[in-house]
């Protein structure tokens, strides 16, 4: 009972709750204002109410044939369009006021103007270091693969003299991240979607403290809704009490927009230049399995030390301004020469709503990984809500022979996603894919490894909120020590899970209609 209470009160709640009541007080007032405007011609106009009547309805019609007309040549996902076009058949202007409301996946006229302003900052800084001979030669097939990233986004840029480290659970990555925020000389900037009072969080703050006393540049941000009920609401300002530079991102006003969908879903640590970190590990306790609240949280990170770092720390400077309204000399933060050798090539890349970043990078660099594959293609992953071209890219690498296994959770943090996840497996598991599903609990990690030379860490999960709305950010590495690292917990991962046949994805005919009905709506979740 007070859990539920406490749910009720929270400010998520409220936050749900005011946009509702926002959006109905808006369709209210222009439904009034038409309705208004009726009354006065039919006054003004006694004899001729039916004609009015007939011209008001006629319009109505208009705006919702054309506004289906337009979602029809509209460049969106086909599953996209089909759930706009249920939306306007099933509430007609109401359903026009939602769409118009909710469909555009943009983000605010000052975040789109100031993001053109640091991306020329940061363009001095992340140019090519490497030639496309040089890249042909050391990558052979797969330097097409980076070449596609590279064209998408000019930032995501390939380099060499990197050290990459994958820590393939949470518990890993807190032991080795405390130790390199303990070391940091000169600035620590952390950009994270969660943070939440606990043990990890704690141990992370006791230490930004001391290193701002110290006279260490300290920066955090991280997302307003994210964090919603795991922080209090002006938490930010209390960190700026203690020395430590905060800002939240894309903070909530109650306006209804779609730019609240543009969720800075990004994980990035950076110090000193030298170290960064990413993956899919917030600052929370569950990822450290301090608490389990859906059995044991398998989550994945990755470092990198070296001239890789530089990458995630001209994302972080980018999304600082962004948020401050700085424009910064970015090279003050650049690090010297590290003289580290490393391995192969990494080319860590970000991703975006489709006005700031062009085409979905995240989804399309997924899509060429399981078409340039060979051997094999193993996917780590939260949720496993695809649309068309993500299910026929899998099925298309699994029928050319390509061993393709997905790692996807037994026991859900949601259970709509959940229920979306598994109304794949039939269709995947019938076209040759095997799905695994983690015994233990909950799968959080969001990877992909293929032929044992070229893999991704970062924050994107296939799922339509990671692939299209949100502010997401990875790694592509080619030939390094990290993918000796990540395929050996592969193996070991996929002995704790158990494969999916087609008899577990049969379930019940409710069961079936039910997923059915809610794969209308996956691009919701």
């Amino acid at each position: 009972m007070k859990r539920r209470l406490r749910i009720l009160l929270s400010r998520f709640t409220l936050v749900a709750l005011t946009i509702i009541a926002l959006f109905l007080a808006g369709f209210l007032v222009v439904a009034g204002a038409f309705y208004l405007l009726k009354l006065i011609l039919e006054a003004v106009f006694a004899s001729g109410a039916e004609w009015i009547d007939l011209i008001f309805r006629a319009v109505g019609w208009i705006v919702v044939v054309a506004t289906a007309i337009h979602i029809i040549n509209r460049n969106m996902m086909p599953e996209a369009k089909v759930l706009w076009l249920l939306c306007i058949v099933a509430f007609n202007a109401f359903g026009v006021a939602i769409y118009a409301v909710f469909s555009y996946n943009r983000p605010s006229r000052r975040q789109r103007k100031k993001f053109l302003l640091l991306k020329e900052e940061a363009h001095k800084f992340t140019r090519p270091t490497l030639s496309q001979e040089e890249l042909v030669s050391g990558m052979g097939r797969w330097a097409a693969v980076s070449r596609a990233l590279y064209t998408k986004n000019e930032h995501a840029v390939v380099y060499r003299g990197t050290d990459t480290t994958y820590y393939p659970t949470g518990e890993d990555f807190f032991r080795h991240f405390l130790f390199d925020l303990q070391r940091a000389k000169k600035y620590i900037f952390l950009e994270y979607f969660i943070i939440e009072y606990g043990v990890m969080w704690g141990a992370v703050l006791d230490i930004l403290k001391a290193k701002a006393a110290e006279g260490v540049e300290v920066r955090v941000l991280y997302d307003d809704i994210g964090s919603m009920g795991y922080v209090r609401a002006g938490y930010y300002k209390y960190l700026r009490k203690q020395g430590i530079k905060c800002y939240k991102f894309n903070p909530f006003v109650p306006v209804v927009s779609n730019f609240h969908n543009n969720r800075d879903h990004r994980k990035i640590a950076v110090i000193d230049g030298q170290v960064a970190y990413t993956g899919g590990i917030n600052l929370a306790d569950e990822y450290i399995n301090v608490k389990q609240p859906y059995g044991n949280w398998k989550d994945t990170a990755v470092r990198l030390e070296g001239e890789g770092a530089k990458s995630l720390l001209f994302m972080f400077l980018r999304f600082w301004d962004l948020c401050s309204g700085e424009t910064e000399d970015f090279s003050r933060f650049l690090p010297e020469e590290s003289g580290v050798q490393g391995e192969g090539f990494v080319q860590p890349y970000s991703d975006g709503p489709i006005p700031l970043y062009g085409r979905h990078l995240g989804e399309d660099l997924y899509i060429n990984i399981l078409s340039v594959a060979e051997k094999y293609v193993w996917i780590m992953t939260p949720y496993l809500i695809l649309d068309y071209r993500m299910r026929e890219a899998l099925v298309s690498a699994a029928a050319r022979g390509v061993d393709v296994r997905i790692v996807v959770p037994h026991i859900p943090d949601k259970k709509t996603a959940f229920a979306l996840t598994r109304s794949n497996y039939m269709a995947l598991i019938k076209g040759g894919v095997k799905i695994y599903e983690y015994l233990p609990g909950f799968v959080h990690a969001k990877s992909f490894l293929s032929d044992d030379v070229a893999s991704v860490v970062g924050t994107i999960n296939l799922d339509y909120r990671s692939l299209m709305h949100h502010y997401e950010n990875a790694v592509f590495m080619y030939r390094t020590a990290a993918n000796t690292e990540l395929k050996a917990d592969y193996e070991a991962t996929f002995k704790k899970c158990a494969l999916q046949t087609e008899e577990d994805a049969k379930k019940s005919v409710v069961w079936r209609w039910t997923c059915e009905i809610l794969k209308a709506f996956a691009p919701l979740f």
